[in-house]
């Protein structure tokens, strides 16, 4: 991909929407009451393995498509959402363009990822390319299964009502604006994908809501849910 491919310029960390939720240390609400007796959501967030041998030829047969490549939309790759999971270190880069050029104006989206990232391509879309990142899996209608309600500060995106349970979330002993996270209406990561975000220093009270389709979290300490 070149140089660009380290650089990603849709709604990433130090963005911070206006209205976003206020996340200063010392909250009155802190007291971890259930916070610990949920399952936890992690980088790698597992959905139902260990089936018969038909259940496992499903989801051998979800992953879509590499996490190397240029793919282009309707021939390589259909219009849908897609999900990577297990990446480290912000080696995994995606990002959704409007042609085949290669400039900087054709680009829609994009992002660097440790842990999960979910994608929605659009049938807009010309091309999804993928650099450093696990498999791409195709990702169904959300999920009523039994949501974790801790989840990985560096984790990456979780959906709300599969991966995580809505509900109050603390992270504390945060340090130097390195905690950021997200409460997103979809996964197009544009700019108006955006409902709440904020840099943090200390702890981070953030309220997910039932409405809500995804959380992110990136460089946090793990999240609790409270309330």
């Amino acid at each position: 991909m070149g140089m660009k491919a380290k650089i990603a310029l849709g709604a990433v960390v130090g963005v911070v929407v206006i209205g976003a939720v206020s996340a200063n240390g010392g909250s009155g609400d802190g007291k971890a009451s259930g916070g610990d007796k949920g399952s936890s959501a992690s980088a790698d967030p597992k959905s139902g393995a260990g089936q018969d041998a038909g259940a496992e030829a499903a989801v051998e047969k979800k992953a879509a498509f590499e996490g190397d490549g240029d793919f282009q939309v309707g021939s390589d790759i259909k219009p849908g959402t897609y999900r990577t999971t297990g990446n480290t270190d912000d080696m995994c880069y995606w990002e959704r363009a409007k042609d085949a050029s290669g400039e900087m104006d054709s680009l829609l989206a994009n992002d660097n990822v440790s842990g999960t990232a979910y994608v929605t391509v659009k049938a807009t879309d010309k091309l999804f390319s993928s650099s450093g990142c696990n498999d791409w899996e195709a990702v169904g209608p959300r999920a009523e299964d039994s949501p974790a309600t801790t989840m990985a500060g560096g984790g990456g995106m979780f959906r709300v009502g599969a991966d995580i349970a809505p509900g109050t979330y603390r992270s504390t002993g945060n340090t130097d604006d390195m905690c950021y996270w997200e409460r997103a209406k979809d996964a197009e990561h544009s700019l108006d994908s955006i409902i709440a975000n904020d840099n943090v220093t200390g702890t981070a009270v953030v309220t997910i809501s039932a409405s809500d389709a995804y959380f992110k979290t990136s460089g946090c300490q793990d999240w609790k849910k409270t309330a």
